[in-house]
């Protein structure tokens, strides 16, 4: 059934890897976007070759004459990644955190009721849970961020659960562990600025050096190498894009066969973790180029370890990653920095 889904945060990495399974499955799709830090041409560039389509309205969550436009249209369901997402950012400007994430996500809402739009599927985190005291991670696990990010989407976690009676609204959560990757055929990629995450990072540093940089001067940064962990650095779940986006489509479904759901969570990851010199060893395979790194202190809000147990959303949701190995994606994102190398490369 071809349906018109509302993808706030289109213009972004996942969002806009989103918005590309849904217009390949024929959907139509408006896009939400203020592009502070999304890219116009990644919503076109999703768009193409689908038989479904996109429109991108570019706006602030906070303006409710712009919400109130995009739901004029009929809206079957609301698919919420518009969010700021620098943990170090949200630890030294928390209150712009609370304003965006919580805040703006309220306004949402409140769009959503008075236009009885009553499905929506949250882009939260694995955030939410801090520093848990076992692995892996399930979604009893106790949430204790550690970081205003975390924090702000753990709210909204609260607030979807406290909706879910007096308005007879059903959400499904999804907390994401790292998502990675690019998409497979080379066709849409991860642009950020700045760009913060790690496999972005290591690649860019492979690509100076392939491009005939000193190796010695590198700027790739390994953040704490005194972590419990096997060798000192950060473990982490890295889940491929794509999957991630397969998981929304499996929990949309999920809301629509299931009316009256209430509020649902979910992790999403590959129940394995692997460390950051891990990665980094990783990526010097696949490049086959020699990446050094520099170690600098630990960055504040950083947890050790985070690893899913994913198993709840592959048996209530049917999600089945098709990319479970942080090689997958360090492949695919290798091709499409290739191709797209970032201009800021150094």
């Amino acid at each position: 059934m071809t349906r018109h889904f509302l993808v706030t945060g289109g213009a972004g990495f996942i969002g806009s890897h989103m918005v590309r399974q849904l217009v390949r499955a024929g959907h139509q799709v408006s896009v939400l976007d203020n592009l502070e830090r999304g890219n116009r041409d990644a919503v076109s560039m999703a768009s193409a070759g689908g038989p479904g389509s996109s429109t991108l309205h570019v706006g602030d969550l906070h303006d409710r004459v712009v919400l109130d436009k995009v739901f004029s249209q009929h809206i079957d369901a609301v698919i919420h990644f518009a969010a700021l997402a620098y943990v170090g950012e949200s630890v030294n400007n928390p209150t712009k955190y609370y304003r965006n994430n919580v805040m703006g996500t309220l306004s949402l809402l409140e769009a959503m009721v008075d236009h009885k739009v009553s499905r929506m599927v949250f882009s939260s985190t694995c955030a939410t849970y801090g520093e848990p005291e076992t692995l892996p991670i399930t979604e009893d696990t106790p949430q204790h961020p550690i970081n205003a990010y975390g924090q702000s989407k753990l709210m909204v976690e609260k607030i979807l659960a406290d909706m879910a009676s007096p308005h007879a609204f059903d959400s499904i959560a999804l907390r994401y562990f790292n998502a990675a990757g690019c998409t497979p055929d080379g066709s849409l990629g991860e642009r950020h600025e700045p760009e913060t995450h790690l496999l972005p990072l290591i690649l860019f540093e492979a690509l100076r050096v392939k491009a005939g940089g000193n190796p010695d001067n590198t700027s790739l940064c390994v953040f704490g190498d005194d972590f419990a962990t096997r060798d000192g650095t950060c473990v982490r779940d890295y889940v491929h894009v794509d999957d991630l986006c397969s998981a929304h489509v499996c929990a949309l479904d999920h809301l629509f066969e299931n009316p009256g759901l209430g509020a649902r969570r979910y992790n999403l990851g590959t129940n394995r973790g692997d460390t950051v010199l891990e990665v980094i060893d990783a990526c010097r395979k696949v490049t086959g180029v020699d990446i050094r790194y520099r170690t600098d202190p630990r960055r504040a809000g950083d947890p050790p370890e985070l690893v899913a147990d994913a198993s709840l959303a592959m048996r209530e949701l049917g999600w089945t990653p098709a990319w479970p190995n942080v090689i997958d994606s360090i492949e695919h994102a290798w091709a499409w920095f290739q191709a797209n190398p970032p201009s800021t490369t150094p």
